[in-house]
């Protein structure tokens, strides 16, 4: 199950890096340029486990994705504060967690969206029983 959500999800995580270029505001997620990257880069390495990493390798590495993911979902929606974000079109945020003001900025949709993430690849994780063989 690690395998396979690793790839499914390494690549949503491609495709939303590219169109977050195109629609920055895309399902009122604050996709600036630094955020991209972070999808595409993430993408990558999931796609990686998924695809070229042992059972136990991407079983891990959902673990670790799944705790960073769910804890930057949750502090994002206890720290984040009301205000206007720096991608055009979005409207104001009460949650809103600037880690880089104008560079790297996260509202309640990318909280919901990280948090969920997080479970999923908990799940994953968790529900992937790593044989002897594959260490």
């Amino acid at each position: 199950m690690a395998k396979t959500v690793a790839t499914f999800v390494g690549v949503v995580f491609i495709l939303v890096g590219i169109c977050g270029f195109l629609a920055p505001g895309l399902l009122g997620a604050h996709l600036t340029v630094a955020h991209n990257l972070v999808h595409l880069i993430s993408g990558a390495v999931s796609l990686y486990f998924g695809m070229k990493g042992t059972l136990a390798q991407a079983r891990l590495f959902c673990i670790v994705f799944g705790i960073v993911y769910g804890l930057l979902g949750v502090i994002g929606m206890v720290a984040g504060t009301p205000g206007d974000p720096s991608v055009p079109h979005l409207a104001h945020d009460n949650h809103l967690l600037k880690l880089i003001p104008g560079t790297l900025e996260f509202g309640t949709v990318d909280h919901y969206i990280h948090i969920l993430l997080g479970v999923i690849y908990l799940i994953a994780g968790f529900m992937t029983k790593a044989r002897a063989t594959d260490v």
